[in-house]
């Protein structure tokens, strides 16, 4: 199973192409040859020359593929996979275009097995195949995948042609239904394409990210248990979301109903006067017709999620209680207490659209900070659990400086959802067209688009009563300043100090207040307790516990409950 890791300093929205990491093998490799001591992860060039020498046949392209005049030419599959190809499976997955199956059924094949041709290459898994193939330019790649059956089949695996494309996207693309087709500048696949019938290819790490772009994702957000389901209100005032509210997650029905985004903005409407501005989807920055027809022509496990912080810039639109503003804050919320830092405040707000099954896995917002998510179009499946919650298949690190969690949103719902659903901390609910989310600052959260659609969010620090998420943050940019994000480097050098100089004119109470809850939270002796010796014959020890904060630091203050 591939798992993707990463940094907390980063949000989950903004990384890129993920890390990924070999967690096991389907068999234990016999002695390595010098093929993986020497060049598994030697540059391009060099592992080029010997993927030559250890290729199955001389690496050049097959015959079969190259037509006299050079084009590039499909070989023709026999009937019979014609008609294997419109068969489906009794779950609703169809059969792979290449003919592919899952490693289990290679106890079942009768014939001659792929995998039996590719020579020294059979001591290596699945797995730490990809790995290295992963290491080659795009040339490369698309000769060797001319050397047999098995390697054409890996060859054609999607997610190796996105990373070498993301690895350096190009300025102008045209997008043409896949990431091979793409980066070769092949025409977009159709349904009359043929391939070479790889049928007696048995692997689970190709089958596996095909089979998970099949799943219906819809069926995860149906059946919700009662005890379960997000609390949903029409609207509430400030005083009752400060009353009671801060720290839980909930979904507001009637209250951005007001907002022109909301009655004038579709995708349609957006492609038709921004389809030349340039957004960010990730790793790239294309151009808004270009990702929508990403957004239509794709099949990727994990589609790109256009997450835009500039998005109002790019396009020239008033946020804010002013004449011709698109939306504003909503006012339930109150005051956002980052607001003292003006200019100066670290990224807090996105336009987000993505097509259906694109999201993000499980992670929590940056800086401890609190969000909004409202759903302009389209309609999101959310799952949570709160800070110091175990979520199933999500795991953090001894220093707690990476997170590690399933490579796709559809694996882990496959894989973990039902055990997820069954725990009393599981928060799960859907925000439709209209309606507006609440994320508590330190909540664990999975999103998935249901369908195609917008949402703009914002980042925000809340005040309450209890002062409790306000100390949150003081905590966090004071103790894990090295995981802090969002803020212009050559701007701002000290977050923390520059967050208190500002509360300390603006609000100078609440941050008196605030700082020695996050003291006591941290084991901090304030000014007072350190005068007159208070903790040091086992007294107020501080907080106990530990807090899965969006980020960590190293020392022993970082421990927030």
């Amino acid at each position: 199973m591939y798992i993707v890791t990463h940094d907390n300093s980063t949000p989950r929205h903004q990384l890129s192409t993920p890390r990924r990491v070999f967690l096991h093998t389907q068999r234990q490799p016999g002695p390595l040859s010098s093929l993986f001591s020497m060049q598994a992860c030697l540059p391009y060039a060099n592992l080029s020359n010997t993927l030559a020498e250890y290729s199955p046949v001389p690496l050049q392209l097959m015959p079969s593929t190259v037509a006299p005049d050079g084009v590039l030419r499909h070989c023709h599959s026999s009937s019979e996979r014609g008609r294997d190809l419109t068969e489906s499976t009794s779950d609703s997955i169809p059969l792979h275009p290449l003919g592919l199956k899952p490693l289990g059924n290679q106890y079942f094949f009768q014939g001659r097995n792929a995998r039996e041709s590719i020579r020294v290459w059979n001591l290596f898994p699945d797995e730490l195949i990809v790995l290295i193939l992963e290491q080659l330019d795009i040339p490369t790649l698309f000769s060797f995948g001319h050397t047999c059956k098995f390697f054409y089949a890996f060859c054609h695996l999607d997610d190796l042609w996105k990373a070498l494309f993301l690895r350096s996207p190009p300025r102008t693309i045209q997008w043409q239904g896949s990431w091979r087709s793409t980066a070769l500048g092949l025409p977009s696949p159709s349904e009359q394409e043929t391939f070479i019938d790889c049928s007696n290819v048995f692997s689970d790490v190709l089958h596996r990210p095909f089979a998970c772009s099949h799943v219906d994702l819809s069926q995860f957000s149906s059946s919700i248990p009662k005890a379960n389901q997000i609390r949903c209100f029409e609207n509430l005032t400030y005083d009752q979301y400060a009353e009671k509210w801060t720290e839980e997650p909930f979904i507001l029905t009637r209250c951005i109903q007001d907002w022109p985004a909301c009655s004038e903005w579709s995708i349609e409407t957006l492609l038709n006067t921004y389809s030349d501005v340039e957004f960010r989807a990730e790793a790239v920055d294309w151009p808004f017709s270009t990702y929508c027809n990403y957004m239509e022509h794709n099949q990727d496990e994990s589609p790109l999620y256009l997450f835009d912080r500039k998005f109002a810039e790019k396009m020239d639109i008033t946020v804010g209680h002013g004449q011709g503003a698109a939306y504003w804050r909503p006012d339930c919320f109150g005051p956002d207490l980052f607001e003292v830092l003006g200019d100066e405040r670290p990224a807090h707000r996105w336009m987000i659209i993505g097509p259906k099954r694109s999201g993000s896995t499980f992670h929590k917002d940056p800086n401890a900070t609190s969000a909004w998510n409202a759903v302009i179009q389209g309609s999101k499946y959310w799952i949570m659990f709160p800070p110091k919650a175990q979520v199933p298949g999500v795991y953090v690190s001894e220093d707690s400086s990476e997170v590690t969690s399933p490579l796709s949103i559809a694996e882990w719902l496959l894989t973990f959802h039902a055990e997820a659903r069954r725990l009393p901390e599981c928060v799960e609910g859907v925000c439709k067209t209209g309606e507006i989310l609440h994320v508590p600052s330190g909540w664990w959260h999975l999103v998935v688009n249901l369908e195609s659609g917008i949402a703009l969010t914002q980042n925000f620090v809340p005040q309450s009563p209890s002062l409790n998420l306000v100390s949150e943050v003081l905590s966090f940019l004071r103790d894990k300043a090295d995981q802090v994000s969002g803020f212009d480097n050559g701007k701002v050098t000290d977050p923390f100090g520059l967050f208190t100089e500002r509360m300390k004119s603006s609000y100078p109470e609440v941050l008196e207040k605030a700082m020695d809850l996050a003291d006591k939270k941290s084991g901090r002796k304030r000014k007072w307790d350190a005068a007159v010796g208070v903790g040091e014959q086992g007294g107020d020890e501080g907080g106990g516990g530990f807090s899965f904060s969006f980020g960590f630091g190293g020392g022993d203050d970082d421990e927030i409950p």
